[in-house]
């Protein structure tokens, strides 16, 4: 099986700051772990990317989304779409955000390629 490269949206890179900075508010090496995590999720993803759940929003640029919890940070989920040889990472959000309303604005562009390269 040939792994996928995984690709942040410029918003998905500003969550993961955001998120870990939180974190490391409390506890930095929880921060650390947090991004350890992050890696190890995309990892699983680039090679089985149908593992996350589909979601289904009104937004038709979001058909085909699916999640998945941050390994060991459960309460944080990656949204990402299966672009052919990329998986694109679009939002890194808590799952007790109001997710409709996040993705659903009008002027939602995160799943645009607007974004950093991994793998």
């Amino acid at each position: 099986m040939i792994s996928k490269a995984i690709i942040f949206s410029r918003k998905a890179l500003e969550d993961i700051i955001q998120i870990a900075e939180y974190i490391a508010e409390d506890s930095p090496q929880s921060a650390k772990a947090f991004r350890e995590n992050l890696e190890k999720t995309c990892g699983l993803l680039s090679a089985m990317p149908e593992m996350g759940t589909l979601r289904e929003f009104s937004n038709p640029q979001l058909h085909g989304v699916r999640f998945i919890p941050i390994k060991q940070f459960t309460k944080y989920l990656l949204f990402y779409q299966d672009r052919g040889d990329n998986l694109y990472i679009s939002r890194i959000t808590h799952g007790a955000r109001d997710l409709q309303a996040l993705f659903n604005s009008p002027a939602y562009t995160g799943f645009r390629a607007d974004s950093g390269k991994m793998g």
